[in-house]
């Protein structure tokens, strides 16, 4: 017989030695698992792996206080509720300055803050109508009062506004037509289609103050400016190409925008020569009959002909779930798949085996490049499977899923999911003038502090920054991602030097 001491001490050894099995069993897993996620391949340098270690102690310090304290975790709220407040924080700032590649999914009239829009209301031969309970308003520049149908009489703005006593009062009611932003989201916007509502009721009052083709031009022109400030290199505008007037009663069709957005790119980067500019994907509304859907086709192969370096794509937008769905167009698309590139919109929705949901078989089936938002995804495994083998890249919109009622906590976004798999996704930013967000800053946070992993790190955020580019129709992509790490090694440094 063994000795009562061996046998206890044998017992305390095989304990200790299981237990360490298990820990390092836990730990393979865990590392196996993260090194799958999106950026893992990456290999940080030494000033990198010192950035690293400020930013995840800034991010780690967010986040372990909202894990204790869940109610002050600002980004489990609605994005109105903390889209100031995290501008203070440094780990905010530290993204600000950052390089974020290429901006892949907006759109051509949300993409300014409301206080730009109410500037535009000081331009000279303004007019307006406001319907009596002032729940609805339009605009039209002319030199004397416009032809218009209005449903109560169109005022001259320039003496509304001296005529109103109280500037400061009138532009602070007519800035209210320009966001979406309210106190109280979460009471007002009670589902999709509520927000979905008030969404298109700043298209439909902006449209004749947006189509008057000067204001067009400056707001694309400042836009690209805006982007520029908030370290955006490149651009893939998706725009409706609405008909331009202007005050000598002429009228301008798409093909005319379309030529718009080229001059001004054109200027822009002249101006700004350290810019790759931007190119174009026509993407007119999807809640269409057929024969309108043959126009859109044609409109877009004679840009096509016209522009071919400028126009890069096709697609076809609006709210999913209200819209045509993909499949009623099969015929029309697939016979032009070979001519026009398709950048699709498909799967914004939170329903599953709808028709807006199984628009995402149509959209891989098409051909499209890239996938717009891609949120239903999730549900299809055999569809995440294919976007990786085919390198169909999700552009992914957080800040719009969650102001616009598809999630209420960005936590639970889907994209979690697609990071942690190395789905071939990147960030974008949809309409962020239309909810007072930066072009690209708040999605980059949000997605880093309240959608990735506690672990992600550094690694992430700029492998979402390259994948930006990588998927961008940008001819050249060398060049991109050349400057872009250049941009990126000064970046490092002014963090390893505390210069932000």
């Amino acid at each position: 017989m063994w000795p009562l001491a061996v046998l206890l001490v044998t017992c305390i050894f095989t304990q200790s030695q299981c237990a360490q099995d298990v820990l390092e069993e836990r730990n393979d897993l865990l590392e196996r698992e993260l090194a799958m996620m999106v950026g893992s391949s990456i290999k940080l340098s030494d000033s990198e792996l010192k950035a690293n270690e400020i930013i995840m102690k800034l991010k780690h310090e967010e986040m372990d206080h909202g894990f204790i304290y869940p109610n002050q975790f600002n980004v489990s709220k609605h994005f109105f509720e903390y889209k100031d407040e995290v501008m203070k924080t440094k780990l905010f700032q530290i993204i600000q300055r950052m390089p974020k590649g290429a901006v892949l999914h907006a759109h051509d009239i949300g993409l300014l803050s409301p206080d730009y829009v109410l500037a535009l209301t000081y331009w000279e031969d303004l007019w307006f109508c406001r319907t009596e309970d002032k729940s609805k308003i339009e605009f039209h520049f002319s030199k004397t009062t416009p032809v218009n149908r209005c449903a109560t009489k169109w005022i001259f703005m320039k003496d509304a506004r001296n005529a109103s006593g109280d500037v400061k009062k009138f532009d602070a009611e007519l800035r209210k037509y320009f966001t979406i932003v309210i106190d109280n989201p979460n009471e007002v916007y009670t589902d999709v289609n509520a927000v979905w509502q008030r969404f298109q009721e700043y298209f439909n009052s902006c449209g004749n103050l947006f189509s008057y083709k000067p204001v067009y031009e400056q707001y694309y022109y400042d836009t690209l400016v805006e982007f520029r400030k908030d370290e955006i290199m490149y651009i893939e505008i998706r725009s409706t190409l609405p008909s331009l007037y202007d005050l000598d009663g002429n009228v301008y069709d798409s093909v005319e925008t379309a030529k718009s957005y080229k001059r001004v790119t054109e200027k822009f980067m002249r101006d700004y020569p350290d810019s790759f500019g931007a190119k174009l994907i026509y993407a007119p509304m999807k809640l269409v009959d057929k024969a309108t859907l043959q126009e859109y086709i044609r409109i877009a192969l004679e840009i096509q002909t016209l522009m071919p370096d400028f126009l890069v794509g096709f697609d076809l937008v609006g709210q999913e779930d209200l819209g045509v769905p993909l499949r009623e167009f099969i015929h029309e698309l697939a016979e032009v798949r070979e001519r026009l590139d398709f950048y699709l919109h498909a799967g914004e929705t939170n329903w599953y085996g709808t028709t807006s949901d199984e628009n995402l078989f149509d959209a891989i089936v098409l051909g499209t490049k890239r996938i717009g938002h891609g949120f239903a995804l999730i549900k299809h495994p055999l569809l995440m499977e294919e976007v990786k083998k085919r390198q169909i890249a999700l552009e992914v919109n957080v800040v719009s899923n969650n102001v616009l009622k598809l999630v209420e906590d960005p936590r639970n976004h889907p994209l979690a999911t697609y990071l942690s798999q190395n789905i071939p996704v990147l960030l974008s930013s949809d309409n962020p003038g239309v909810w007072e967000s930066l072009p690209m800053s708040h999605d980059f946070y949000v997605t880093f502090v309240g959608v990735a992993s506690r672990h992600a790190d550094l690694r992430l955020i700029k492998q979402l920054a390259l994948n930006s580019l990588y998927y961008s129709s940008y001819p050249d992509k060398h060049k991109l991602v050349h400057e872009f790490e250049i941009r990126w090694t000064k970046f490092i440094d002014t963090i390893v030097k505390g210069k932000w």
